[in-house]
């Protein structure tokens, strides 16, 4: 009895994943330090709180005319994740490697 209780256990780790984690792609991308966080919030919201490093660049500023670095990846984030996703699309379109990081809230990096 024993041992099918192990044997079962040993089965639910396997497939709940009990071993080793694997690195998300956001983990990934900060570990290579490779990155700008752009926050596509107003100025005011930006001010109020915002996550470490992270410039400010309202979604409505997001254009043809915006200079960013492409060689990074540009990780965007907003209060709720409508507009980050419109940002999103945009330096989708404008050839940019983004990261939709969504809801502000729901970051789990250092905030400021």
């Amino acid at each position: 009895m024993k041992k099918i209780l192990v044997l079962l256990i040993i089965g639910l780790c396997f497939i709940v994943g009990c071993t080793k984690k694997e690195k998300t792609e956001l983990e990934k991308i900060i570990e290579k330090d490779n990155y700008i966080i752009v926050d596509v919030r107003t100025n005011s919201e930006y001010i109020e709180s915002h996550i470490k490093k992270a410039i400010n660049i309202p979604v409505d500023e997001i254009d043809n005319n915006i200079e960013l670095d492409k060689s990074k990846t540009i990780l965007v984030y907003c209060k709720s994740g409508v507009r980050s996703n419109r940002a999103y699309l945009i330096l989708k379109e404008l050839g940019y490697d983004v990261l939709d990081l969504g809801a502000f809230d729901s970051i789990d990096l250092e905030k400021e």
